[in-house]
């Protein structure tokens, strides 16, 4: 497949291309700002679609956006117009414009002019057309300070500047870039079920710009408190990996907390709301660990160097459980409540060992009672 892409070295077009080098047997074909619209015509030989994501936004004359969103879109259409009259061939065009469409604004009317131009090529011809009215996209890559206050915010955030809100309780209503992207590939290998000229992206997110600063700087604030907000799924998800994506290489790493001692470290890695958090600990030869039970705490214990004695012993019947586990063979070890347990390094080398529980530890309520295990009777 051959698909001509304008505006490929915008936020969208930089996204858009990375995705499209991933799908074998797909060539890309750019135009940029180094291009004049008279190459047009050129670049669709062997073109199958046409993503058209280039326009104006923030122009320093208002002219600009007649010529730069309305008056390319023409020149477009037209080119697409002769190339299926003098070879029957049609060239399917998705647009990206803008919910600003629907105003009585300069940007807003060049956008409905060139959806104008794109309906009136769709009824001359029968060549399909695509239109998006998409509110704010957001998504790495995209410019801070330009037309993204996603992207302004997440800059500032990353980089302790302050965040500028004028009105926090204004709602944005935000789409994802990679759900735009994959919205153009499903319709551009026939698994959309979008029909006529207009189609949406899905989910499109709601939020205030204050809830949006908010949520931002508790994304910071997980470095020093090691609680992950819910980044799996969703708006969190999406803006946690546009977030992370601004800050600077500098910032790619930072320190957590060491606890020592004469039997070795223990090191919080990241805590979770609900779920709650992983760590790791060192002992030394012949160390033992733990020595304690749980009533409603549970455990998971991962060896991944050295060797390790884990021993257990019931808190009622006194039955008592032995095994070993070792760092060449990934094997679970999970503590019951009721059970007292411990650790021990039965190797010659520094045991390290991963460790999840679930809760947070609480300092007031530790659910934690010392009680050696001892030995089997």
């Amino acid at each position: 497949m051959k698909v001509l892409v304008s505006g490929a070295n915008g936020f969208i077009g930089k996204n858009l291309l990375m995705h499209l080098r991933e799908i074998g047997e797909m060539e890309v074909v750019p135009f940029t700002r180094e291009h004049f619209e008279a190459d047009l015509p050129a670049l669709l030989e062997g073109i199958d679609w046409v993503i058209h994501l280039a326009g104006i936004n923030r122009p320093e004359d208002p002219s600009e956006f007649v010529t730069g969103n309305a008056g390319l879109t023409q020149v477009l259409c037209q080119a697409v117009r002769d190339e299926v009259q003098q070879s029957g061939r049609k060239i399917p065009v998705i647009y990206t414009s803008s919910i600003q469409a629907e105003r009585e604004n300069d940007y807003g009317s060049s956008k409905r002019a060139a959806e104008e131009a794109l309906l009136a090529l769709n009824g001359d011809t029968g060549n399909p057309v695509h239109i998006y009215r998409l509110p704010n996209v957001f998504g790495k890559w995209a410019r801070p300070n330009y037309n993204s206050v996603v992207a302004t915010f997440c800059h500032n955030v990353a980089r302790d500047l302050p965040v500028p809100i004028n009105d926090p309780d204004a709602l944005i209503n935000l789409v994802y870039v990679d759900d735009v992207i994959s919205h153009f590939l499903s319709l551009m290998k026939g698994k959309s079920n979008a029909s006529g000229a207009f189609a949406e992206v899905e989910p499109v997110y709601q939020i205030t710009v204050g809830d949006l600063a908010n949520q931002l700087n508790r994304f910071k604030a997980t470095r020093d408190n090691l609680i992950t907000e819910p980044v799996g799924t969703g708006l969190t998800r999406a803006l946690y990996a546009t977030y992370v994506s601004y800050l600077p290489p500098e910032r790619f790493t930072y320190t957590v907390p060491q606890h020592g001692d004469e039997r070795g470290v223990f090191v919080e890695m990241l805590k979770t709301q609900d779920a709650g958090q992983f760590s790791f600990f060192t002992a030394h030869p012949g160390v033992t660990r733990g020595g304690h039970y749980h009533h409603s705490k549970t455990e998971k214990f991962l060896v991944i160097k050295g060797k390790a004695c884990f021993r257990f012993r019931h808190m009622l019947t006194d039955e008592f459980y032995e095994l070993f586990t070792a760092g060449d063979k990934p094997e679970i070890v999970e503590t019951v409540p009721g059970w007292t347990h411990d650790i021990t390094n039965v190797g010659d080398d520094e045991l390290v060992c991963m460790l999840w529980a679930n809760e947070i530890f609480d300092r007031d309520n530790p659910d934690t009672f010392s009680c050696p295990v001892g030995t089997e009777a």
